[in-house]
């Protein structure tokens, strides 16, 4: 079955959304390059993952590497001031969004049962985070997910 990271790993590049669901918690953060403030909770993180499998042309993987980190949130949701850390998985991506190429990386940061409780995602270069946050948004107007422009 392997670990959740491989779990995670294998459904999304598969394009399988509802394998990436029982992956996450009920409150989880996804922390985007493209918006400041995290989206919050399992309905709008699947949202937002229906519309990235849709976006992203030749997804894969290319690297990991674990460890533990500190969330954003801090350890117990309050302040990220606390120095207890989280068991962690970095996996390493390159994909393609509207012809840019992106190189990646996912932060994955898991509760006490092993599952995804934050989410960071940061891509370069900056013309890959233009291209990647118009089509993200345009997928999410599409889905309904977010108001019209």
């Amino acid at each position: 079955m392997g670990t959740t990271a491989d779990r995670f790993k294998a459904a999304v590049e598969a394009k399988q959304l509802d394998a990436v669901d029982e992956l996450f918690t009920e409150d989880v953060r996804l922390y985007s390059p493209v918006k400041f403030t995290p989206f919050e909770g399992r309905p709008m993180v699947l949202g937002l993952f229906g519309v990235l499998l849709r976006t992203f042309e030749d997804f894969r993987y290319v690297g990991e590497l674990t460890g533990s980190a500190q969330t954003a949130a801090g350890p117990d949701g309050g302040s990220a001031d606390s120095a207890d850390s989280t068991d962690s998985t970095v996996l390493i991506f390159r994909a393609t969004v509207n012809g840019k190429e992106i190189h990646g990386i996912d932060l994955l940061q898991f509760d006490e049962a092993g599952r995804i409780k934050e989410f960071t995602v940061m891509v370069r270069p900056q013309s890959a985070v233009h291209a990647l946050g118009e089509a993200v948004l345009a997928g999410l107007v599409e889905d309904g997910l977010a108001p019209q422009a």
